[in-house]
């Protein structure tokens, strides 16, 4: 891959652009789905459960795709790679924009995943083997400005078509631009990769897709089936016993799916550690703040979608100020600095109250996205600028892998935390209001009695939700204290070559 993409010093702008073009587009197509929901489940005459595994689908292929994308990587040419990537997005999209059924719709849906899964690692290669260590940060800003400002702009946007136009419309909107990008990219890229001699490991395959797939599905079915269903703890339990069989057979392997070996390298599985907590805290937001303010406060989804637009424009905006700042002081200070707003502004979530000003809750959240921002991008990149140029692959299939399993175990977490509080609040608070009643209410003074305990109930529950998201935001901001500013190591020859060689005589 390196020698594919770096014949001079120079680095590939234009090859760069293309693929940032085409992430760009596959981020910005993952946020539009959900709004239009509710209109699918109408016209295609589906439920809630059925028409979810439009974006649980989705998720699911992408984390069983993702570590695969180190195999592809080094096997490929980043021409070869991209055009089956962005090809496959743009018959996904045609194939869902016509679905005349809700199953062809699906399997455009699992096409397009299919595509997105490989351009993000893909494009996060090319820009670490073509940029100086000292000036990755500022080049990282730039993947993050289009890595945040697509689901940005998603929602809204999608909330708008949906209203004025058919659902219909997301897709024949992205087609056209996927269609170009695709011929930009056949006629633009000229890449060639020598001949790679790997081989495929499919029992790896099969091993990574059941384990990754089994806790992806697990963890995202837990909100709705709840943790006592068979479906939730039986394959979160096979995806732990496949992920521990794959992960073993990685380290027997001389050419690994997944090299495990990133974590040999302690700024790598500081920056995973960290960035993994600091998803599920992100997810606390994205989840528990639109019940909020749609359930409690009664608020539009318009107007729901408004109040994060503003907090994701700044968060996607600061990237690239972020990535100057890191290559010129290092993730340490940035990360500790993003992480403490991070934590005083999701401790300020737990205090909500019922009339809490909209003004308000637009404020925090869009300080709490500034903080955020200065912690992805920074943090992930020091982790990675520790690896060797061969593990770069790895790393980064590894890092994607990680944040689709940390942002399922963070909903997953927030939703089964409020609604495990709410349950036990609403007891607790309809015991004490029946035992202050002087005299048996009317059965509508009963009903309003239990929807004002219902109501309250569920803003405790969502207060305790955001104190948790507290907590384990405060643990990514002690362990930020110990990044180091990561510089490039070398290469450890893996222990299994070296009982190999010895018992060759080699």
């Amino acid at each position: 891959m390196e020698q594919s993409i770096k014949k001079t010093n120079r680095p590939p702008y234009g090859v760069i652009s293309i693929l940032m073009i085409g992430a760009f587009i596959s981020f910005l197509n993952n946020t539009l789905m959900n709004v239009a929901l509710p209109s699918i489940m109408r016209d295609l005459n589906v439920g809630p459960s059925t028409v979810q595994w439009l974006t649980t689908g989705f998720m699911l292929v992408s984390g069983i795709l993702i570590p695969t994308t180190a195999y592809l990587i080094q096997k490929y040419s980043v021409r070869h790679l991209f055009l089956v990537a962005i090809g496959m997005f743009t018959v996904g999209t045609i194939l869902s924009g016509i679905a005349p059924t809700f199953s062809v719709l699906l399997a455009g849906r699992l096409l397009q995943a299919a595509g997105t899964a490989v351009l993000s690692p893909l494009l996060m290669n090319v820009m670490l083997v073509s940029f100086p260590i000292e000036k990755r940060g500022s080049v990282m800003g730039i993947f993050g400005l289009i890595l945040m400002f697509a689901p940005a702009i998603g929602p809204t946007l999608s909330g708008w078509i949906v209203e004025h136009y058919n659902w219909r419309m997301l897709f024949y909107f992205v087609a056209p631009i996927a269609i170009l990008v695709f011929l930009i990219g056949f006629f633009l890229l000229k890449d060639k990769k020598d001949k790679v001699e790997m081989k495929l490991d499919v029992v790896s395959l099969i091993l990574s897709s059941l384990g990754f797939g089994g806790i992806l599905y697990g963890f995202s079915s837990a909100g709705n089936a709840g943790w006592d269903s068979p479906i939730v703890y039986g394959t979160i339990i096979i995806g732990l016993i496949c992920l521990t069989t794959f992960i073993l057979r990685q380290f027997k392997s001389e050419e690994p799916l997944l090299n495990f070996n990133v974590y040999q390298y302690p700024m790598f599985v500081l920056s995973s550690v960290i960035s993994m907590v600091v998803n599920m805290a992100l997810f606390s937001g994205m989840i528990l703040l639109p019940i909020y303010v749609q359930d409690i406060r009664g608020i539009s989804p318009m107007d729901a979608g408004l109040l994060m637009l503003p907090g994701a424009i700044l968060m996607a905006f600061m990237s690239p100020l972020t990535g100057r700042l890191f290559d010129k002081f290092g993730g340490r200070a940035l990360a500790i600095t993003g992480l403490t707003i991070t934590v005083v502004t999701t401790f300020a979530f737990s205090q909500l109250r019922l009339d809490t000003p909209y003004m308000y809750l637009l404020l925090i959240y869009s300080v709490r996205s500034i903080g955020m921002s200065m912690v992805f991008m920074p943090v992930s990149t020091n982790g990675l600028n520790q690896l060797p140029r061969s593990l770069y692959p790895h790393g980064t299939a590894m890092n994607n892998t990680l944040n689709q399993v940390a942002g399922a175990i963070g909903t997953a977490l927030m939703v089964t935390i409020m609604t495990t509080y709410s349950a036990s609040r609403a007891k607790e608070l309809g015991a004490t209001v029946m035992q202050n009643l002087t005299a048996q209410p009317s059965e509508a003074a009963l009903a309003q009695i239990q929807e004002q305990v219902m109501t309250q109930a569920t803003l405790d529950g969502i207060n305790f939700s955001f104190l948790f998201a507290t907590g384990i935001s405060f643990v990514a901001l002690v362990l930020a204290f110990f990044i180091k500013r990561a510089t490039p190591m070398e290469e450890k020859p893996a222990k299994v070559n070296v009982v190999k060689k010895v018992a060759t005589g080699h």
